[in-house]
């Protein structure tokens, strides 16, 4: 098998299903004999314990999983979820992959595996290149790794023929001398993950209040009076929220999720510190479960703010010293249907009408979450926007105990785009960095992850660098995505572990192996420590504790320091080499150019952190009207035409992002397989498809087909017209034409599709 004849897609083997019943709560002891399995089974005893121990506490390591924010106010001994013991059994792992592994195994070889089986091969221990024509990766020497690249770039046409990804693992300190470097090349072309996930956020979040972040401490959420959880799946995703969600409802809190499938972290968690949750007993935390349609959450909104406006329960002394465009949305309110807000919603109007009394309840302390149920769909940002306005119209942000909360999922995806990390940054952060470094910095905006792919298809886009992430099974579009890379002259990826980026190349191929976050970083006597910002803007250090896996790894900010050196030479004026020294230096640079992060070096050392300035939280409204804005936006649905469904992609419990810990899926009832569609069983029974009978998919966009043969067809309540598959399997039905207004993230959650028996 050729490079060239490789398939971008993972292989299409079934491992054997087996099912149960799905769970109706979170966590609890099999959560935590999990999470024991994973990380001894990986680690070992000794490296395992020592990992767990430092695992979110001060001074120790922020997780590498999701963002969620730390308690402020105590650390438990074990404060981490089942996420986070995966993510650390998967990083420290005492399996290796070696010069050798790559001798006796061949890219082609190593495509037939799967991605489970990727992850477990092992940490990488030195730098490989993939020659061109070459079968096998061969070790390549750290110099002549940077020399490759440096020729590679330095012999383009133009900067903007080189794309720079960034995964949201990276820390502030590699996020920000990687954009130095990118800007200084001269290029802006910095898609990152955060245009696959949260972009719609921050797009609809900067154009009503100001501000792209979230307005929420994690004492807000705790002492809410109605928590909205819409589009998001806590137990699977951002396990560590489900305390503070229990300690809001022992609180008082009235929680409402929405979500087309009903997840077991949404209705209940059996908190595995506590005697009742080791006993087996749950703490109930929905209190109403709206199963809406896919697609469906503009609708059921718009019924919420409509309810609101019938009801007149509005907090007008707000709305009129802070809000514009209240008028035309109130009488487009007015003029919506309640017949059809139901049907496209699925929800009925008694329904909408509850939830919009309890939020518009009590003292107004009303905050809503969301992550990618809502933000992967043409309509993301006009759907934020209608939650937003709900806000605006009860006075319901800006004060405690109240307003947006975005859930990220990275652990420093959103301290990536605090630090420069995005195609289009702000003109006063351009200018900042003109004034402190005296280099022309290039203004004009770059390529997202959309674009980026396109431009690779289309060959004008020749190198492809990566910090971090595994970029290949990250992107919509399998096929396409992989063709994309392989006209690359050069793909290069900084990484920790095998993934399937590296088996679907450009002409030349690099694998640059980092130091894990669990890791220490010497420089003498000096041991390094980095720094991240979570999902409420705390920004906190992170101090790595245990051995490299390799003595020949070295960090992302060194790594992208000696990019730097070798590619700019004497164009540079930046002591690349003196930065990597001390992180310190790279904090004063970063106190000088982003705002809010005075005494950086002080305030980090600080237990905990700090929080970076919030104008939305004060009230001030960054906006170009000078005040909140509410958005006024017409009602947008995907139609499935005759015999097709809306399929959603989604993860499973044993993954994080592309990757995968193991096979099974707990609280879904499904083990040992992840080549599944979960279907409402009318709609298997309208195609004459039985439980676990074999099908084929194929997605629908603007006349183009793509297909993804064998899944097994699960039946599960879900709202009719409505199915789900795990990705990165399935993301070769996203088109990548297929995108979110605006933000332009591609539409996960909105695929049509017909599912058929397979032949």
């Amino acid at each position: 098998m050729s490079a060239s004849t490789i398939s971008a897609q993972p292989p299409e083997k079934l491992t054997g299903i087996q099912v149960g019943k799905s769970k109706h709560s979170a966590a609890g002891v099999p959560a935590v004999a999990n999470s024991l399995k994973h990380v001894y089974g990986s680690s070992g005893l000794l490296r395992g314990t020592s990992a767990m121990l430092k695992l979110n506490q001060n001074g120790g390591f922020d997780c590498p999983s999701c963002a969620w924010p730390d308690p402020e106010d105590h650390r438990s001994a074990f404060e981490f979820c089942e996420n986070g013991a995966k993510a650390i059994a998967s990083e420290t792992t005492k399996s290796r992959v070696t010069p050798q592994f790559f001798a006796d195994n061949s890219v082609a070889e190593l495509s037939e595996w799967s991605d489970y089986e990727m992850d477990r091969a092992g940490r990488i221990t030195q730098p490989m290149v993939l020659k061109e024509g070459a079968t096998h990766y061969e070790e390549i020497a750290w110099d002549d790794a940077f020399d490759l690249i440096a020729k590679e770039l330095n012999a383009l046409a133009s900067p903007d023929e080189a794309v720079f990804y960034t995964s949201g693992r990276a820390t502030n300190e590699a996020a920000f001398l990687y954009q130095l470097f990118v800007r200084h090349f001269g290029t802006n072309n910095l898609p990152d993950c955060s245009n696959m996930c949260h972009e719609s956020s921050g797009a609809a979040l900067n154009q009503s209040v100001g501000v792209g972040k979230g307005t929420v401490t994690l004492k807000d959420l705790e002492t809410a009076e109605t928590i909205l959880i819409i589009g998001q799946n806590p137990g699977t995703n951002h396990p560590r929220m489900l305390s503070s969600l229990q300690r809001a409802v022992e609180n008082g809190s009235t929680i409402i999720a929405v979500n087309p499938m009903k997840e077991a972290g949404l209705t209940g968690f059996m908190h595995p510190q506590q005697v009742k949750g080791v006993l087996g007993m749950s703490t109930p935390l929905a209190k109403h479960f709206l199963q809406v349609n896919l697609n469906g959450d503009q609708a059921l909104l718009k019924g919420i703010a409509k309810t609101l406006v019938e009801d007149d329960t509005l907090d007008t002394t707000f709305i009129q010293e802070h809000v514009v465009g209240f008028d035309t949305y109130r009488d487009h309110l007015k003029a919506q249907d309640w017949s059809e807000l139901e049907k496209l919603s699925g929800i009925q109007r008694d329904v909408m009408q509850m939830v919009a009394r309890q939020c518009a309840s009590g003292q107004r302390k009303l905050i809503t979450c969301w992550a990618m149920g809502l933000t992967q769909h043409k309509n993301a940002v006009a759907t934020i926007q209608e939650i937003t306005n709900i806000h605006l119209m009860l006075g319901a942000i800006g004060r405690e105990s109240a307003g947006l909360c975005p859930v990220r999922g990275h652990s420093n995806v959103q301290g990536d785009r605090t630090m420069g990390i995005f195609e289009k940054m702000p003109e006063w952060f351009m200018d900042n960095l003109e004034r402190e470094f005296q280099f022309k910095v290039p203004r004009h905006h770059g390529w997202d992850t959309v674009a980026a792919i396109r431009a690779m298809h289309e060959g004008r886009g020749k190198v492809f660098y990566a910090l971090g992430g595994n970029f290949l099974q990250a992107t919509p579009d399998t096929e396409y995505t992989g063709e994309a890379l392989r006209r690359c002259n050069l793909t290069v990826h900084i990484c920790t572990k095998l993934n399937r980026s590296h088996v679907v190349t450009g002409r030349i191929g690099l694998i640059l192996p980092c130091l894990g976050r669990s890791e220490w970083e010497q420089r003498g006597d000096l041991t390094q420590f980095c720094t991240v910002e979570n999902s409420m803007s705390v920004v906190h250090a992170s101090h790595g504790h245990l051995e490299p896996a390799s003595p020949h790894l070295l960090s992302e900010p060194m790594i992208v320091a000696r990019t730097a050196e070798a590619t700019l030479g004497a164009r540079s004026k930046v002591d690349w080499a003196a930065l990597v020294e001390n992180y310190d230096s790279i904090r004063d640079l970063i106190e000088r150019v982003v705002p809010g992060f005075e005494d950086f070096n002080g305030r980090v050392r600080e237990p905990g952190g700090f929080y970076l300035p919030n104008t939305a939280r004060q009230r001030i409204w960054k906006t170009s009207t000078g005040k909140a804005e509410i958005h006024t936006h017409p009602l947008q649905v995907l139609v499935p035409g005759p015999g097709q469904l809306i399929l959603q992609t989604f993860r499973s419990h044993d993954q994080f992002n592309t990757t995968i810990y193991g096979l099974d899926d707990r609280y879904r009832g499904i083990g040992n397989e992840r080549r599944i569609i979960f279907m409402n069983p009318q709609d298997m029974k309208d195609r004459n498809i039985g439980p676990l009978e074999p099908v084929d998919i194929t997605s629908h966009f603007q006349g183009e087909t793509r297909h993804a043969p064998r899944f097994l067809a699960v039946p599960y309540d879900q709202p009719p017209g409505n199915c789900a598959a795990y990705f990165p399997e399935a993301n070769v039905l996203v088109p990548i034409g297929s995108f979110a207004d605006v933000s332009l993230t591609p539409t996960s959650k909105s695929v049509l599709v017909t599912i058929q028996p397979s032949a």
